[in-house]
């Protein structure tokens, strides 16, 4: 992967040499780079100066022309060509923060890159909207496919759908096939997924719709799903706080997890604090209603038969479900000793 070779603070102070100096303050200002490294918004560089927002603005964006056109800034060229090859190593779009962080490691020095990347005619800024996060561009058309992907792969899941990382990027690896052969890979498939705010992956690393609590965990309760999940078969509730603690360091107490296990729709009590997921196809419902269920589906059962099709669906005592069974309120028996509902 691609390095500037280039001292940024010092390349900063040379093309911003042409200046005057309330120019060369308000871009100092405006793009955070002096030792406190915050970027000032336009009202309050106005207020130091007693001038207009708008007029900030008109002030900033003469700064920047008259950087552009300057003989210092034509100096530098290489160093924007160095940017662009960096840009695309990591796939040609990448996402503001991704860039950056890649650029430089400590907030002062990226303030600088921003500046370049503003500068530079070749970079493009797609500002953040409701389906992508800010980012930049060095190659339009491979934006532009990168971002009609990425909604159809989001049209492609269902609400609560989750997906293994490795089958998504082939998934969506199918979308971009019309990209340049030398951006197919999973590195800046990844690259490229994380620039989308609609489709994200949980704490295990499974992909889904961002808002779907499969994936936006915001609570015990979908841990506790996300756990009975990965284990694919019922589980005490203590079993569950105690893999909730150890996968995902969230210290949980036990009775706070079973809470919230009664009270979300999601999990089904099957017996004897054990739970599981309604997805599976488990019933809610105490065991006569289980049993009343099971007798409407499958019409009249013997004693044996119930037992059996309702231990498939409960983690019951064989006695417990008899006890239910012979309660005359709900069921009877005929004279061939089949069950059925009252």
């Amino acid at each position: 992967m691609a390095t500037t070779t280039f001292k940024p603070k010092q390349v900063t102070k040379k093309i911003l040499s042409p200046l005057q100096d309330r120019a060369y303050d308000v871009i100092i200002s405006r793009f955070g780079l002096d030792e406190s490294a915050e970027s000032k918004t336009l009202e309050a560089i106005g207020e130091t100066y007693g001038i207009t927002r708008e007029r900030v603005r008109q002030i900033e964006n003469a700064a920047l022309q008259s950087v552009r056109k300057s003989d210092a800034y034509k100096e530098h060229s290489p160093i924007f060509d160095e940017l662009r090859a960096i840009i695309e190593d990591l796939g040609g779009v990448v996402s503001e923060d991704d860039l950056l962080s890649h650029l430089a490691k400590d907030k002062p020095t990226q303030n600088h890159f921003h500046l370049y990347l503003v500068l530079g005619d070749e970079f493009t800024k797609h500002k953040e909207d409701e389906h992508f996060k800010s980012r930049w561009s060095v190659d339009h058309e491979t934006a532009e496919k990168v971002h009609e992907s990425l909604k159809k792969l989001y049209s492609s899941l269902d609400d609560e759908e989750l997906v293994p990382e490795g089958e998504l990027i082939e998934k969506f690896l199918d979308y971009v096939k019309d990209v340049s052969a030398e951006y197919r890979n999973e590195e800046i498939a990844r690259r490229w997924l994380s620039l989308s705010k609609t489709i994200d992956k949980n704490p295990l690393g499974e992909w889904g719709k961002a808002d779907s609590a499969n994936v936006k965990t915001r609570g015990i309760k979908d841990y506790a799903f996300l756990m009975m999940r990965k284990n694919g078969e019922p589980m005490h509730f203590r079993e569950v706080a105690d893999s909730i603690c150890k996968t995902f360091g969230k210290k949980t107490h036990v009775a706070t997890c079973h809470n919230e296990l009664i009270k979300d729709a999601r999990f089904v009590l099957v017996g004897r604090g054990k739970y599981a997921l309604k997805e599976w196809g488990y019933k809610p419902g105490v065991v006569k209603e289980v049993i009343k269920e099971i007798l409407k589906k499958d019409g009249p059962l013997t004693k044996d038969d119930v037992v059996e099709k309702v231990m498939k669906e409960r983690f019951l005592k064989k006695n417990t479900i008899l006890v239910n069974l012979q309660n005359p309120k709900y069921f009877k028996k005929n004279k061939l000793g089949l069950y059925s509902p009252v």
